[in-house]
């Protein structure tokens, strides 16, 4: 089970809609990404230090999105982040979008990351990262498995 879930809030802009006075369905993945991020940065990762200091890169392979509702300029959206799924080197994300007034879900959606190297050779998180993300799901580190094991 996952414990954490990270919440964004996000205004609508009116660039962000299109002809018909809706999001433009592209916006959604955006508003995953800002989700996505500030999830990392509440778990004190940077996406910038990750990339300077340790040449790990997490590159979206995978993107899917179910839209349920039309969002409207000026509306805020909350945009719920989860880590669901950790590997050596894949990371999946899952994503509710829902309007802050009432709660109604707007579009759901996962992204799965492949972890590369800066030549995007696929390559394992580092360790700190991967027992960091593991317990933010509630698993066993590796250290703690073994030390059960014992």
């Amino acid at each position: 089970m996952n414990l954490t879930v990270h919440e964004t809030r996000v205004r609508v802009r009116y660039a962000e809609t299109d002809q018909m006075g809706v999001v433009y369905h592209s916006n959604h993945l955006i508003w995953f990404e800002i989700g996505r991020v500030e999830f990392m940065r509440q778990l004190g990762v940077s996406y910038r230090d990750l990339e300077r200091e340790d040449g790990c890169y997490i590159a979206v392979a995978e993107v899917q999105c179910r839209y349920r509702a039309p969002v409207h300029y000026d509306e805020e959206v909350i945009v719920r982040t989860t880590l669901k799924h950790v590997r050596e080197s894949v990371v999946q994300f899952g994503y509710e979008l829902v309007l802050a007034t009432n709660g109604k879900l707007l579009a759901e959606g996962e992204t799965t990351h492949i972890v590369t190297d800066a030549n995007m050779k696929v390559s394992a998180l580092p360790e700190k990262y991967l027992e960091l993300f593991r317990k933010a799901m509630g698993k066993e580190t590796k250290q703690t498995e073994r030390e059960i094991k014992a």
